[in-house]
């Protein structure tokens, strides 16, 4: 006949402390999320601070295209307007 075997004793003071081993790298984690929330949150601010940015760049930009061709136009206009009426 051959005895069963015992099993492992994890004593109660060994599990506390792995209890409490777990809750303190438990903490660390929090903390490097607390961190890396904020941070993603400066990264979101400058983000909206560039797309702002890069808006205000592109409504500002357009009309230069625009008054090169209503000059051209009026150049073209003045040279035909002086070849014909000569």
């Amino acid at each position: 006949m051959t005895t069963p075997d015992p099993g492992v004793y994890i004593s109660p003071a060994q599990m506390y402390q792995e209890v409490r081993g777990l809750a303190q790298a438990v903490g660390r984690i929090e903390t490097k999320i607390d961190g890396i929330l904020n941070e993603t949150k400066d990264i979101r601010t400058d983000v909206a601070d560039h797309e702002s940015r890069l808006r205000t760049l592109e409504r500002a930009r357009w009309p230069l295209p625009t008054i090169g061709v209503l000059a051209g136009l009026a150049g073209a206009a003045t040279g035909a307007a002086a070849l014909f009426l000569h």
